[in-house]
């Protein structure tokens, strides 16, 4: 498949209601390397910060995306793993997260995620696990 026909099966199946939420954008799409964005604003702690279970989420996304793409339509994908480490703190503009196949299988995907303030400054890393069970 092609760039614009994974972004257009994103677009297809539509994103879920906690994306729409946090205002993330997938602008680049394939089981191999996704790309994504979200706003600070409305995402941050009380304090202003972006808020880490917001990275988290982004993560979450991009890596559960990725792995419904390779798995095919007609199987469902859960995450069972995830972590992440906060870096540097964002307080405005958009982050920018990258996730990067590990390991792409016939029950399991694994991806990293690069996440980075519009400086292009690592704010966050995160690893999540998917399982990609049976069809539907």
């Amino acid at each position: 498949m092609e760039q614009a026909d994974f972004l257009k099966a994103i677009r297809d199946r539509g994103i879920g209601a906690l994306d729409k939420k946090m205002g993330i954008e997938i602008i680049e799409a394939s089981p191999h390397r996704l790309v994504g964005t979200m706003p600070v604003e409305g995402n941050t702690q009380p304090i202003g910060l972006l808020h880490g279970g917001a990275n988290v989420v982004l993560a979450e996304s991009l890596g559960s995306i990725g792995t419904q793409l390779h798995a095919g339509p007609s199987r469902k994908i859960v995450g069972v793993d995830i972590n992440a480490t906060h870096h540097k703190s964002a307080t405005k503009g958009f982050v920018t997260g990258v996730a990067t196949a590990v390991s792409l299988g016939k029950t399991m995907c694994c991806y990293d995620i690069v996440i980075t303030n519009e400086e292009g400054q690592r704010t966050c890393t995160a690893r999540i696990t998917c399982l990609i069970l049976a069809e539907r």
